[in-house]
């Protein structure tokens, strides 16, 4: 069983570390021409038009998760509308370019693109909601973000998008996503073949069993992926496996603690209720397409090339030592200044 286990994880491991690598490296690009400050600067005001603006930066933004809240608040500190805010706080935790591109790997493209439009629809619908019923305060005074992550700082574009990519991104993703690739492993080796389908023939309580599950559970838009996929594989319904997606990603006691701080009781309901609607809608939708085009689990998420085993392998022996190195890298500057002469 344990040696089941092994394989398996290094069979999710091998899967999506050549598309995570290359997520990284746009994240990276696109860290440096999206800085947070640009985004504030450039989302603030009334009306739908910044917050269709805000839920389009936010779905490829490669913010690491310490900077999305004070990306946020940041918003709201250089005049953007509530509406605004919580659509950037709707979209930008469901996806991202890293995520995407794992999302590719491990389940097609029907996912891939979904993934991105339905981040969009919940920023747009929420921040919509949020904009037309809720009030603005005046003389708000909240914090600036002052991570490292949420500042360029003396550094060159091309350190700062290396750090980025090869240092911030994968330090930030290291732990959860390793454990989702462990979770998945788990299912693929313990959970026998069609054991939902068999046991839980109704696609609307699959999906309320992966929302009760989400909604609690804060898993990143990447690390949530080959999860989805291992529930995929053993009989969960695609609706299911997106209304996980959506829900475990964009649901989180950071995000709702800032809703409920610097935007109100009532825009935080709306945060929910959007999530929970949006997801439950987006499932029904896929499976309703999926029935009427006759397709299989198997046929959803199975891409129409495939990469040489050989490139997997380097793939994923250099993310292992991205993440490891990523980990390390705190103690390791730690330790050179405390000990300058070594």
């Amino acid at each position: 069983m344990v040696g089941e286990i092994v394989q398996k994880f290094w069979g999710v491991w091998m899967e999506m570390a050549p598309y995570l690598l290359f997520g990284f490296i746009a994240a990276g690009v696109l860290s440096v021409i999206l800085s947070p400050e640009a985004v504030g600067r450039h989302l603030g005001g009334r009306g739908l038009l910044p917050v269709l603006k805000a839920a389009l930066f936010g779905i490829p933004l490669p913010l690491c998760s310490c900077s999305v809240i004070p990306v946020t608040v940041s918003l709201r500190k250089h005049g953007a509308s509530k509406g605004a805010a919580t659509a950037f706080l709707l979209s930008t935790p469901q996806t991202g370019v890293d995520s995407i591109f794992v999302t590719l790997g491990m389940l097609g493209p029907v996912f891939a693109i979904l993934r991105p439009i339905v981040a969009l629809l919940t920023g747009l619908i929420g921040g919509g909601l949020v904009d037309a019923l809720e009030r603005e305060e005046t003389g708000m005074q909240v914090g600036v973000c002052t991570d490292e992550c949420c500042g360029e700082g003396r550094r060159s574009w091309w350190a700062r998008m290396w750090r980025h990519a090869f240092v911030t991104l994968p330090r930030d993703v290291a732990r959860p996503l390793t454990l989702g690739a462990m979770v998945a492993a788990l299912i693929g080796a313990v959970v026998p073949e069609n054991f939902f389908s068999t046991h839980t023939r109704s696609e609307v309580v699959q999906m309320l069993i992966m929302l009760a599950v989400g909604v609690p559970m804060y898993v990143c838009a990447t690390a949530s992926v080959p999860i989805a996929a291992a529930l995929i594989y053993k009989g969960v319904s695609p609706g299911a496996a997106l209304v996980f997606l959506i829900a475990g990603a964009a649901t989180n006691a950071a995000g709702l603690t800032t809703l409920w701080t610097f935007i109100g009781r009532r825009a935080t309901v709306i945060y929910l209720a959007t999530v929970v609607v949006m997801a439950l809608a987006s499932g029904g939708a896929i499976n309703m397409i999926t029935s009427k085009l006759n397709m299989t689990n198997k046929e959803l998420v199975e891409c129409d090339w495939h990469m040489p085993v050989e490139i997997k392998l380097v793939c994923a022996l250099v993310l292992a030592g991205i993440l490891v190195a990523a980990l390390l890298e705190p103690w390791l500057s730690y330790e050179k200044r405390k000990n300058p002469d070594r």
